[in-house]
């Protein structure tokens, strides 16, 4: 009796061609990126702390959160123009405002998130202009939470599987430890007597950001391997440990000096490891095929043929 057909021919892999990868992968380079997503996440969340201290009469919280804020712009900035090579490069992505282009309303958000916070933390220090340097804190709060999301957006809308398919979670993570980030640096430069509302914001961070990252790798499958395997699973996991015993640490930091250290040196590790993280999860995705291949072949064979490039859903009548 002949064999069947489906009996003669092997099921194909999940490799593409002789197994190269089928999307390019990221060419972001380390320490320059991960350390401007990290610095530009805190800076968007100090400058919020710093117009809520001031408008609560927190005044020495607000002088620390926003010369933090007006710091992380600054050196994220230089770290964001060398990753770029020249610094002609980010002046050219400012020529034109796209809002449908993450990178385009990142590069207007962090010009004019940067130039508030300077003006800010200037008018702070020197005492010039008071007016004028709360009414540029307080603007600079409407550019935070966006500079603490817009990189999460940025990563999700790429091709890279390990961050398109975290496209709901990201953003969340990213806002998280961006929180965690700036209370840490503020219990660091705070006296403890002034500094809690920044372990407030510091537990609340660092609380967020563990959720986001537990339901992440909870909801992603398959695409979600990266983030639990080689480099970038032992980033995640030290970053969890980090940033949940900091969180931990500052709940009781307020009665200790060293504690305080301890616990804003903690998470402030644990947000770098994410970010490190992150970007090393979507370099190991984009290089093995499987994780581009496997789930579009899964959408297929559920009928889900508006999401594979090139099909469409049949119509049906109404």
């Amino acid at each position: 009796m002949p064999k069947r057909r489906d009996e003669m021919v092997p099921d194909a892999g999940f490799r593409s061609y002789y197994g190269q990868p089928v999307i390019k992968a990221p060419v972001w380079h380390e320490p320059h990126m991960p350390v401007y997503l990290y610095l530009g996440g805190m800076s968007g969340a100090a400058s919020m702390i710093a117009a809520m201290a001031r408008v609560t009469g927190h005044d020495r919280l607000a002088l620390a959160a926003r010369m933090a804020a007006a710091a992380g712009a600054g050196v994220g900035s230089v770290f964001l123009i060398t990753e770029l090579g020249r610094p002609e490069r980010f002046l050219n992505m400012l020529r034109l405002f796209k809002p449908s282009s993450p990178m385009s309303v990142g590069s207007w958000t962090l010009a004019a998130h940067g130039g508030l916070t300077a003006i800010g933390a200037a008018s702070a220090v020197t005492g010039v202009l008071p007016a004028i340097g709360d009414a540029a804190t307080a603007a600079s709060a409407v550019t935070g939470p966006v500079m603490a999301a817009y990189t999460a957006v940025l990563l999700a809308d790429t091709a890279v599987p390990a961050w398109h398919e975290a496209m709901r979670e990201l953003p969340f993570l990213f806002t998280g430890s961006a929180l965690a980030s700036a209370g840490a640096a503020l219990m660091l430069t705070t006296p403890r007597t002034a500094a809690g509302p920044a372990r407030a914001v510091a537990v609340a961070g660092a609380a967020a950001e563990t959720a986001a990252g537990m339901l992440m790798a909870r909801r992603l499958g398959l695409a979600g391997e990266p983030y639990r395997l080689g480099r970038a699973g032992r980033l995640m996991r030290a970053s969890r440990m980090l940033t949940l015993g900091g969180g931990l640490l500052a709940t009781m930091a307020g009665r200790s000096r060293a504690l305080t250290a301890l616990s804003g040196l903690a998470i402030t590790a644990g947000a770098l490891c994410t970010r490190f993280g992150v970007l090393e999860a979507g370099r190991a995705s984009a290089a093995d095929p499987k994780y581009t291949v496997v789930p579009q072949r899964r959408r297929v064979a559920a009928g889900d043929l508006a999401s594979v490039p090139g099909r469409c859903r049949p119509a049906t009548k109404p």
